[in-house]
């Protein structure tokens, strides 16, 4: 880290890089505990992955609204509220007694980590100067996958050796921590040149489009209720579309979108590559334990090839997308996570852990050289000035 940074930019990259590691760092983990949670509930593998895809469903709705609200008010503060409702989840979903209380814990969590989401990347990018922007974004993006890489290891020990429950307690342990570090030492936000309408009409459209495309999307083979959100969804983000591009002051600049392509395709492509490899490593913690019969401890251990190797390269290709065209560095790394994706397709209980481990590291390497150089791409193409939420950039 340059030592010629002052201290409101040390404390900037600390709390974004501490804010990044644990918000994976708690999803990864807990991936590991999916057979010990259902058991302990007597609940099915498909109901214990609503812990991820709630705590998901929330970070997904809230994001951009959150952003917009911290555009218009104040960013420090829109993050350290959601630190504290992410670490006072936390300590709650350790003494959980029932799926549900669980369920409904992590939703609210994923309230207060789109809090984090939607303010760490932007109070990063506006604390330090252009051509450092993807040095540290690659500090921002290592550390992410430091969480995932220390989620399957530490959160498989946890598991192991004192229960699915100590993973929470951890979790809240760092998230205090951070949260004392960004209420002491964070910049204040410059003061508004004006006062944004927060364009509640459009907020309301987004977040019911998100939660009923994306819950039908999840349960439509299976829950009544998603055929009927589903559409609902895509009505309402018909809606949304047309009267963003009619208001004043939209929470999206869909603008932004038709004017600019290269700012469309690199988002497009975000979109396209985390949502193709979001299910790596639940769907694999899950083929390793009940299929291959690991325990949780060796299931993290072999888990952890993919994120160290991300961790490792994520600074490194941030920091040669500040010379090297961002957009060719991101779609090698795609072009990798696509082979692996490809191998993925085909795993049966005959392959050796030798190629699942090999598949796991190109994969690293894929997503290392996509993510930040992707990342650098996207807030080269629009103004300091506006706000772009890191929704597609998150990888859980």
């Amino acid at each position: 880290m340059n030592t010629l940074y002052d201290k409101k930019q040390r404390a900037t990259l600390i709390v974004v890089i501490v804010t990044s590691f644990i918000t994976t760092f708690t999803g990864s983990a807990l991936n590991l505990s999916v057979p010990a949670i259902g058991s302990e509930f007597s609940v099915s593998a498909c109901l214990v992955g609503w812990i991820v895809t709630s705590y998901m469903l929330a970070s997904a709705a809230f994001s951009v609204p959150f952003g917009r609200i911290a555009d218009i008010t104040s960013r420090k503060k829109v993050l350290v509220a959601g630190i504290f409702i992410f670490a006072l989840c936390s300590l709650a979903s350790a003494f959980a007694w029932d799926i549900k209380i669980i369920l409904t814990l992590r939703a609210l969590q994923g309230f207060g980590a789109a809090m984090i989401f939607s303010t760490n990347i932007a109070m990063l990018i506006s604390a330090f100067p252009e051509n450092s922007r993807g040095k540290v974004l690659g500090y921002s993006t290592a550390s992410t996958y430091i969480g995932l890489s220390a989620g399957p290891v530490i959160g498989g020990l946890f598991n192991h050796y004192f229960g699915w429950r100590s993973i929470f307690i951890l979790t809240f342990a760092v998230s205090a921590a951070v949260f004392i570090i960004a209420a002491k030492n964070l910049p204040a936000d410059k003061k508004k040149a004006e006062k944004a309408d927060n364009d509640f009409v459009g907020n309301v459209f987004y977040i019911t489009m998100i939660v009923c495309f994306l819950y039908g999307l999840s349960a439509f083979s299976t829950n009544m209720l998603a055929k009927i959100l589903l559409p609902i969804g895509i009505v309402a983000g018909i809606i949304f579309g047309k009267y963003e591009l009619k208001t004043k002051n939209p929470i999206v600049e869909l603008r932004l979108f038709s004017d600019n392509l290269s700012y469309t395709f690199s988002n497009i492509a975000a979109l396209l590559n985390y949502g193709a490899t979001f299910a790596i490593s639940y769907l694999l913690s899950i083929y390793l334990q009940v299929v291959m019969g690991y325990n949780s401890q060796s299931a993290g251990i072999i888990l952890v090839a993919q994120p160290v190797i991300m961790a490792l390269l994520s600074p490194y290709a941030g920091k040669l997308s500040d010379r090297i065209s961002p957009f060719k560095l991101a779609s090698f790394g795609m072009g990798l996570c696509s082979v692996c994706l490809l191998f993925f397709s085909f795993l049966s209980e005959k392959f050796p852990l030798w190629s699942i481990i090999t598949a796991l590291v190109v994969a690293g390497v894929g997503f290392a050289f996509f993510s930040s150089p992707n990342t650098n791409a996207v807030m080269a193409c629009v103004e300091k000035r506006i706000i772009v939420w890191p929704l597609l950039y998150w990888q859980p």
